[in-house]
């Protein structure tokens, strides 16, 4: 597998990478993975969404000469100067920072467009300046809207359903000038539904799959928007790490200046994924009094299906997905149940 190739190099050669928003799910572990490969890791996080307390689980999974490679510093991407204190000497910005959630932006799209759009460019644009070779960013499903062809391609999108959608279609048009104007080397992933380790369970915008654990695990009331044939391409967050890596690391020239969907390349409804997580639940505690879930109206700005087609990632990036739904879906009930129950 060219990944295990790639992680063999990086060992023998490591480089110093930027992560923003490491305090967050995605971020912490793509933070993890590089101090696992000796990498020097710089972050960055302002912990409007983020948690501290991920930063010890960085520090806790690594060894302790691996964490003295590890540099913290709390900021923000709105912030111009910080941006380009942050990007000096860096060789591979993993830009992770934004808000996220449909329903926030909705809520208030001034905030979403000042972090997911003035952040970005602030961030793109110090990382230019300051001649890091590599930018790599979080793009998203979302800006396929309403689109229903299945599975989605991403020269084909449809219209845009939310606030949040918008700032990521403008992430991507930005990649695209800065590339043609600057020959700057960026690539944007569109992550489709990531889910795994250290999601935050908690929140008005939490996602589903660590909100419907905790609320299982808790005995509360869960609820499923719509019918529950709302149906999601889930996809598990090593195979996140992996794509962001590969986008990092990658020789290829063509690969620049594109999005690539970043996912598992299934799909599953909302009542199968209750019913799995059920399931693994039971496994582990077959004691634990199971709810049923309570259904309600179909959410503002959510798209119906959503499946990716990922041959361009194969094929431009070298990923290859190492975890289906299952897999991660039983690591990640593991993973909650000793954090929930553990911490009670």
């Amino acid at each position: 597998m060219k990944y295990n190739e790639v992680k063999e190099k990086l060992k023998s050669n490591p480089k110093i990478w930027l992560v923003t928003g490491v305090a967050g799910f995605i971020g912490s572990n793509l933070a993890e993975a590089l101090l696992k490969l000796n990498q020097k890791v710089i972050s960055l996080d302002n912990f409007a969404t983020g948690h501290r307390y991920n930063l010890e689980h960085i520090k806790n999974s690594v060894t302790h000469e691996q964490w003295k490679n590890f540099t913290f510093v709390e900021g923000d991407i709105t912030n111009y100067e910080t941006c380009i204190s942050i990007t000096k000497d860096v060789d591979i910005v993993l830009h992770q920072a934004a808000l996220g959630s449909v329903p926030r932006s909705i809520d208030n799209p001034v905030i979403s467009n000042n972090a997911n759009v003035t952040g970005f460019l602030n961030m793109m644009t110090a990382s230019k300046d300051n001649g890091v070779k590599r930018f790599v960013y979080a793009s998203s499903s979302s800006v396929y809207g309403d689109s229903q062809e299945l599975p989605k391609v991403e020269s084909r999108t449809g219209n845009i359903l939310s606030p949040y959608a918008v700032t990521k279609a403008v992430n991507e048009l930005y990649m695209g000038v800065f590339h043609k104007c600057y020959g700057f080397e960026s690539i944007g992933l569109r992550y489709f539904n990531v889910f795994g380790k250290r999601q935050d369970p908690n929140g008005a915008y939490a996602a589903v799959m660590p909100k419907w654990i905790g609320q299982l695990l808790n005995g509360e009331d869960l609820y499923i928007n719509g019918d529950g044939e709302t149906s999601r391409d889930f996809t598990y967050i090593d195979n996140v790490v992996q794509a962001n890596i590969m986008a990092g690391v990658t020789t290829n020239t063509e690969a620049f200046g594109k999005a690539y969907n970043t996912a598992a390349g299934g799909r599953e409804t909302l009542n199968n994924l209750y019913d799995a997580i059920v399931t693994g639940l039971k496994e582990n505690l077959p004691d634990l009094e199971i709810k049923k879930p309570i259904y309600r109206e179909f959410r503002a700005g959510d798209i119906r299906h959503s499946n990716a087609n990922i041959d361009s990632a194969k094929e431009f990036l070298g990923y290859e997905p190492t975890h289906t739904l299952e897999q991660g879906l039983k690591e990640s009930i593991a993973w909650y149940i000793n954090d929930i129950k553990g911490n009670k």
